[in-house]
């Protein structure tokens, strides 16, 4: 089977950044050809792949009327990765925001991306993803930008690498986002994002498709639907996902597998696209052990082969080589890299998303336009 390389400069959520900011007028690339308006609300529901949407037209009608048009998210296909790709319109290689977890270069520990957490010292946001984001950009050139989601996430270490520039809106119910985009598109010029979380957690409990996750979808496409109403004339509206999903049928435990550990530093990444740090002088060896028992199962590259075969982009930045790890793990079957005593809550997971596959790369692009 061959890796679904995101479509890096043509159709990728970085692709999409820089066509939004085009389409309210400012100077760059529009790769995905957005037409002008006064005002774009973006849409971000996490989870929801442009496969598993084409799997239920019934339970989401509004949205699937318009799935015509599918982009990759980027590697990994996972919240961290994808939501700096939007946030900076840049390739993952570009932004250093590589995965999950990463080692933090010279340190011995790693960094958890999405919580912000670490065995050692915090690094600091905006070192760690210095990159200017969209959203400085477009406050720049005195475009309104405003990000509405839960509460909690305002003050994030994440938030603050990701999300700087924005006006964020704390709402934690769907009638007070909607309300909240309502009011942030009164503005002349405005660069609006909403985003909704819950699919993705329910699939990760419960599995996409099942009756829980189907539950979430319908509640997806009826605030896409409400969101749609809110829109003012010279107003589009595009609605997209972070990464998709697959329900996982065998686990490939780490913990329990004890082989798989010679020779491993630290364990990064997650379990459908795993970084692995080697102590020093023992990457081949990993390389060729992770090889074997991955056989049939998983991509398993170094870190040159994967960055020298457009994984991350076009290239990744010097600076972040060295929290890529030595060796990477990426499953094409329905299979899970776990490791049940260092992760028991993710080890659990029947949902899993950060592979190279289509059911995890492939995000859909709507489209609602008051032009």
């Amino acid at each position: 089977m061959r890796a679904q390389v995101p479509a890096y400069g043509t159709a990728t959520l970085a692709d999409l950044s820089s066509s939004l900011l085009a389409a309210v007028g400012m100077d760059g690339d529009n790769p995905l050809g957005l037409a002008p308006a006064e005002r774009v609300l973006l849409f971000l529901v996490d989870g929801m792949g442009a496969e598993l949407l084409r799997a239920h037209p019934e339970t989401a009608p509004f949205m699937s009327a318009m799935l015509d048009r599918v982009l990759t998210a980027g590697f990994p296909a996972t919240t961290v990765t994808s939501l700096a790709t939007l946030g900076t319109g840049l390739p993952p290689g570009e932004h250093g925001m590589l995965g999950y977890q990463l080692a933090v270069p010279g340190t011995g520990y790693m960094l958890n991306c999405l919580r912000w957490t670490a065995q050692g010292p915090l690094v600091e946001p905006g070192d760690w993803q210095p990159a200017p984001t969209v959203y400085e950009r477009a406050a720049a050139a005195d475009i309104q930008v405003s990000y509405i989601g839960p509460a909690k996430f305002e003050t994030t270490g994440f938030n603050r690498a990701v999300y700087r520039g924005v006006r964020f809106v704390g709402a934690d119910e769907v009638d007070d986002r909607i309300a909240g985009v309502r009011h942030a598109l009164t503005e002349p010029r405005a660069h609006v994002s909403v985003y909704y979380g819950d699919l993705d957690s329910v699939g990760h409990r419960t599995g996409w498709g099942s009756p829980a996750w189907l539950d979430q979808l319908a509640r997806v496409d009826r605030m896409a639907e409400r969101l749609a109403e809110t829109l003012p004339p010279g107003s589009a509206m595009y609605v997209t996902a972070d990464h998709g999903m697959v329900n996982v049928t065998e686990r490939v435990d780490v913990d329990t597998l004890g082989v798989l550990r010679e020779g491993v530093a630290l364990l990064g990444g997650e379990a459908r696209a795993r970084h692995v740090y080697t102590v020093p002088g023992a990457a081949a060896a990993v390389l060729d052990t992770w090889r074997d028992i991955l056989a049939g199962k998983a991509w398993v590259a170094s870190r040159q082969e994967a960055v020298e075969s457009g994984w991350f982009g076009p290239r990744v930045r010097p600076e972040w080589l060295p929290r890529i790890g030595d060796v990477l793990a990426v499953p094409y079957t329905d299979c899970a890299i776990v490791a049940s005593v260092a992760e028991p809550q993710e080890a659990a997971f029947v949902g899993c998303h950060g592979s190279l596959t289509p059911a995890e790369q492939h995000v859909p692009l709507l489209e609602v336009s008051t032009r």
